[in-house]
């Protein structure tokens, strides 16, 4: 499928999937526009490469000639939509642009790339991510698209000639049956997007069963076998092999052994089956990051990758941009932020966050969408065992109608004999009172796929300013 002149204009640009795909087709020499409200580090990315980007939505900005791309978030009144539609153009959902290029789109017919592709409720990210940079530092020049930045790399796309593109599918929206994945790396199954998936967990073993169904034939599909979701996909698919990983369940084809945890890190061999195919060392924390090396190693093993090629760059990995990120650090209080919105990834954040800090740890919490807090509450609720402290701060809506009875004051009205605090209003105004809430030695971590990732730059910001007595 090789570039025959087609002009894409992206509706959202500056969204951190958005840009990535803008400027994988930049680089594959696709002519690139688009528009978003503010402008951001990201579209200052994509203008650098040579994208024309709008900061506002107008229907003056679409011309006939254009493919038009819109994320679910955009709403249907939307002014550039509305308009592509009066003109009779395509509008592309951002995971049908995903789906071309994985099938090709910018590449000559023997370019097409090997599509390994990481989905699941938590950590695509980060696998996606750690097995893009693995290649890229092994010398594969991989293709890539994924939804966060990979701080080494400081992208989160790339258009490369190697044998290799890696990509994150979501499962949110249920797009992720478009794709016809090489290999399939299936992270773990839980309920999470309740506003997509209205009968729960059956809907999603259905969804899944589609998005097997269309691998490539001699597709394979990989899976974490000590996930109790990932069981239940395994039972219900029976006429399904899949290659199993895991840590605590017997009988698996890929496994973590001999584990030795640090303050930031671990150390670990891994088996295929009965024989030991590589060590790994991590400079990651947590026990999720063991995992996540694990179904990286599984899906490159698979593709006949040579382990000891890509084996050092997994110790030089510091992580996902918005995964457990320092981004902040005076008068002996550490700030970090990370992307974790879903109970067990806010859990499962804190407990290994709890494993390298011995003072008190304090967590800030931005409940992400009025329908994932409402069907999500009671479990939210336990999620936050093993901190000293809870601040949470307004829902980020992402679009979203509220719903009555359904915020964060509620929600901090509902713990008992706990030390949680709401504190109302803008991310600055946050700032402000958070500030004195913390003590020298602090842990503090920030929660949510919204904005309360700037908490921690405004507290720095805020501290700055008060030494220099502005």
């Amino acid at each position: 499928m090789e570039n025959e002149n087609k002009k894409f204009y992206f509706i959202a640009i500056g969204g951190i999937g958005m840009s990535g795909l803008a400027k994988y087709l930049l680089e594959s020499g696709f002519e690139v526009s688009g528009s978003d409200i503010k402008e951001s580090k990201y579209t200052k990315k994509v203008e650098a490469l040579g994208a024309k980007v709008y900061i506002g939505h107008d229907a003056n900005h679409i011309q006939p000639d254009m493919i038009i791309v819109a994320s679910t978030a955009i709403r249907e009144d939307n002014p550039e939509k509305v308009r592509a539609r009066e003109l009779g153009l395509p509008v592309l959902h951002r995971s049908d642009v995903l789906k071309m290029i994985s099938e090709g789109l910018g590449k000559k017919e023997h370019e097409i790339q090997q599509f390994i592709g990481f989905s699941g409720t938590h950590g695509k990210t980060t696998t996606s991510g750690l097995c893009s940079y693995v290649l890229e530092k092994a010398g594969y020049d991989p293709s890539y698209c994924v939804g966060g930045i990979i701080p080494e790399l400081d992208t989160n796309a790339k258009s490369g000639n190697g044998k290799f593109f890696v990509a994150e599918l979501d499962e949110s929206d249920g797009t992720i049956v478009k794709y016809h994945t090489n290999i399939s790396v299936i992270n773990n199954l839980e309920v999470d997007h309740v506003d997509f998936y209205k009968n729960g967990f059956d809907d999603l073993l259905k969804t899944f069963r589609t998005h097997i169904d269309n691998r490539t034939e001699g597709g394979k599909v990989i899976v974490n076998k000590d996930c109790n979701g990932i069981k239940k996909l395994i039972e219900s698919n029976s006429d399904v092999k899949f290659i199993t990983f895991g840590l605590e369940s017997g009988g698996v084809d890929y496994s973590a052994r001999n584990l030795k945890f640090n303050e930031f890190g671990s150390e670990f061999d891994i088996y295929h089956r009965t024989e030991k195919i590589v060590s790994i060392k991590l400079t990651i924390p947590g026990k999720h990051n063991i995992y996540n090396a694990l179904a990286v190693v599984a899906a490159l093993n698979e593709e006949g990758v040579d382990l000891e090629n890509v084996r050092p760059h997994f110790e030089t990995f510091s992580g996902m941009g918005r995964r457990f990120q320092k981004v902040a650090e005076f008068d002996g209080i550490r700030i970090y932020d990370d992307y974790a919105h879903h109970p067990t990834e806010i859990k499962t954040t804190l407990d290994s966050a709890r494993l390298c800090n011995t003072n008190r740890l304090v967590a800030i919490f931005q409940p992400h969408r009025y329908t994932r807090l409402k069907g999500l509450w009671n479990d939210f609720r336990k999620s936050f065992t093993a901190v000293d402290k809870l601040i949470v701060v307004d829902v980020y809506s992402a679009s979203e109608d509220a719903i009555e009875g359904v915020n964060s004051k509620a929600f901090v009205q509902s713990f008992q004999n706990e030390d949680v605090t709401y504190i109302g209003g803008s991310m600055e105004n946050a700032a402000r009172k958070i500030l004195p809430l913390l003590k020298s030695g602090d842990m503090v971590i920030t929660l949510g796929a919204g904005d309360v990732t700037r908490i921690g730059g405004e507290l720095q910001k805020l501290h700055d300013d008060t030494k220099a007595g502005i």
